[in-house]
């Protein structure tokens, strides 16, 4: 229960990249659970590792926003189908190995997103479900207001 309530504390004062970024780290530690339970022999705790794991890739894919995120938005997209579908197959095989490999990928993304995390415009371009109250709503002469869902953003990231 504390550990809840400190997740929660600090994701409070989160941007919507860094809450990104917080979905993949709940990822990585649902594959690293699924990897575990495969080497404990838990079938019934490797299916429930990827279904949350698969939870988060679906709601990470769904949020895409083509007309924004252009070749970016793409790229993510298939990289998310691609990850579904690693998942399955080292569930389906119940493989440590092939865990270990979709956790390398999964990682090696999530650190670009820490790297996005970093620049200040990159929340401009989230869709409005994954920004926080202070991005959707900071007053207009402020250097981090974000627009409004149809407008284009002159921005170096786009996803």
């Amino acid at each position: 229960m504390a550990e809840s309530s400190y997740q929660q504390e600090s994701l409070a004062g989160a941007t919507g990249v860094q809450l990104v970024v917080a979905l993949y780290d709940a990822s990585i530690r649902f594959l690293y659970r699924a990897q575990q339970c495969v080497v404990d022999g838990d079938v019934q705790g490797r299916r429930a590792a990827v279904k949350k794991f698969i939870d988060i890739v679906m709601y990470l894919q769904a949020r895409l926003r083509m007309d924004v995120g252009g070749s970016s938005a793409a790229a993510l997209a298939d990289f998310y189908a691609t990850m579904f579908t690693m998942a399955l197959e080292a569930s389906h095989a119940a493989s440590a190995e092939q865990f270990q490999e979709v956790i390398a990928c999964v990682l090696n993304v999530r650190d670009a997103w820490v790297v996005v995390a970093r620049d200040p415009e990159a929340g401009r371009v989230l869709p409005r479900e994954l920004r926080t109250w202070e991005e959707k709503f900071v007053p207009a002469n402020t250097p981090s207001t974000p627009v409004s869902d149809g407008e284009a953003v002159g921005s170096r990231w786009m996803a």
